[in-house]
């Protein structure tokens, strides 16, 4: 073999070598535009040699891709529809990773004086006024908590003319909402590392059925047998660990804690 041969197969096994050193990771646009992969991926690097695509997508569109198999992890929150993607065969466990809560933003003005600590009489007064409430309808774990608590109200059917969906991100939404001066749920972490806030603020937290839970799962390799299942679970160990669990405690903005990790110890 020459020389040069020998140089060109060395580097097909390194890069084979990385390519097995890497994940798939289908999570959510609040784990990504909050800034906390920007954070953990970099220490899980450092723990594991492993490197992590995080592809941020609504919930809804995370699972769809880990359903066929275009991802190795899934960490995402709806719990629901998260225990139908293990019921369903596609990953054999769910696991905990740390929860938020959604907020409130609207305008400090508060035209329909939403301001308080319960999120449905805030629905029922923002479809009674007719005022402008960015949904992102896009099936994302946000949109699923968003749709509950509509269901609470007696206004479900009629949610104003002023309901619009806008089919796209947390941090779109929010940019959509802070120049109309509209109401919008957001995750608080989003809201936290959000930087175009205009006239915006907190109006609504606090409630009880605000809370908001993550969770990850292991895609299945019985389903798709291409899933890399020592270096996701190596992924999903870590995050559920003591180490993972203290990197996602220090995450902060302005010294304010954005996810708090509570998997089962």
């Amino acid at each position: 073999m020459t020389l040069t041969a020998a140089l060109g197969t060395a580097a097909l096994l390194a890069s084979a070598g990385a390519l097995a050193q890497s994940i798939v990771v289908a999570s959510t646009t609040s784990t990504e535009q909050s800034g906390l992969f920007s954070f953990l991926l970099p220490e899980f690097k450092k723990a594991s040699g492993i490197d992590v695509k995080v592809v941020a997508l609504g919930t809804g569109q995370a699972i769809d891709m880990a359903r066929r198999g275009d991802a190795d992890v899934l960490f995402v929150h709806d719990k629901v529809a998260e225990e139908k993607f293990v019921a369903d065969g596609f990953s054999a466990k769910r696991q905990e990773v740390m929860y938020n809560d959604f907020v409130l933003i609207g305008a400090k003005a508060d035209l329909v004086k939403t301001k308080g600590n319960d999120i449905v009489a805030a629905l029922k007064k923002i479809a009674t006024a007719n005022a402008e409430f960015i949904s992102r309808g896009d099936k994302s774990g946000t949109h699923a908590a968003e749709l509950r608590f509509w269901k609470m109200t007696d206004t479900d059917a009629n949610k104003g003319t002023g309901y619009k969906e806008c089919g796209c991100g947390m941090g779109p939404a929010l940019n959509i909402a802070a120049s109309s001066g509209g109401y919008v749920l957001s995750d608080r972490g989003t809201w936290l590392n959000f930087k175009n806030r205009a006239d915006l603020a907190v109006l609504v937290e606090g409630d009880k059925r605000l809370f908001n839970q993550y969770g990850v799962m292991l895609v299945s390799a019985a389903r798709h047998p291409q899933v890399k299942t020592a270096e996701g679970q190596k992924f999903v160990d870590w995050v559920t660990g003591p180490a993972g669990q203290a990197a996602i405690a220090n995450y902060k903005i302005g010294g304010e804690q954005l996810f708090f990790p509570n998997a089962a110890k």
